[in-house]
């Protein structure tokens, strides 16, 4: 890997740390070619602390290292995104990252869509709410919600129509979505399992 690291005048160059599962962005720091050779060596990701004036491995007090999953060069070679395996919090705080964000996976529209549903289920109308009102009525409904639209959605598989059948998908998904949180789980309790059975 070509990294320029003379761009500089103190050789130090930024280095993004990222969640190598949740994608979320966890700190920015600084490395020099040692830190980034110590981190290559010892598959724990090593700074240059410009206020300590030495090299400095995250975690080495707290135990609450970076694991190394995989490093990129930006198109300049003068910035490193760094993609780890987090043991606890990133941040000095306490908190998962140096911006106060909660490192959970995050789906963009689908996680979006749930915290709607997790609204209207606490705070809606249940006389004006669809999702408000099948909560209202509670599981046996909801899950027989989740039934028609399954059987919609094979009906729609075997016939030509593709706007017809992605219509009948999306209601299932959104019924699933709902069925879930009425046992409790979110989507992501799901994508665990799946992860658990992958070979």
């Amino acid at each position: 890997m070509n990294i320029d690291f003379s761009k500089n005048t103190d050789g130090l160059i930024p280095a993004i740390i990222q969640d190598s599962e949740t994608k979320t962005v966890l700190m920015l720091g600084f490395m020099n070619a040692e830190a980034y050779q110590k981190t290559i060596d010892t598959k724990k990701v090593t700074f240059y602390s410009r206020t300590k004036q030495r090299l400095w491995t995250k975690g080495e007090e707290s135990g609450n290292f970076l694991n190394l999953i995989d490093i990129k060069n930006d198109c300049d070679n003068d910035t490193l995104l760094i993609q780890v395996k987090p043991e606890g919090p990133t941040c000095h705080k306490g908190t998962d990252t140096c911006w106060a964000d909660e490192n959970k996976a995050d789906y963009g529209f689908i996680s979006n869509l749930e915290d709607t549903i997790q609204l209207r289920r606490e705070n809606a109308d249940s006389e004006k709410s669809y999702v408000a009102s099948l909560f209202k009525l509670g599981m046996n409904k909801i899950a027989q919600k989740v039934g028609e639209e399954a059987i919609e959605v094979v009906i729609e598989a075997k016939d030509d129509n593709d706007d017809l059948f992605l219509s009948e998908s999306a209601d299932l998904l959104f019924h699933y979505l709902i069925l879930l949180q009425a046992k409790g789980f979110k989507l992501n309790d799901v994508v665990e399992i799946l992860k658990s059975r992958q070979k």
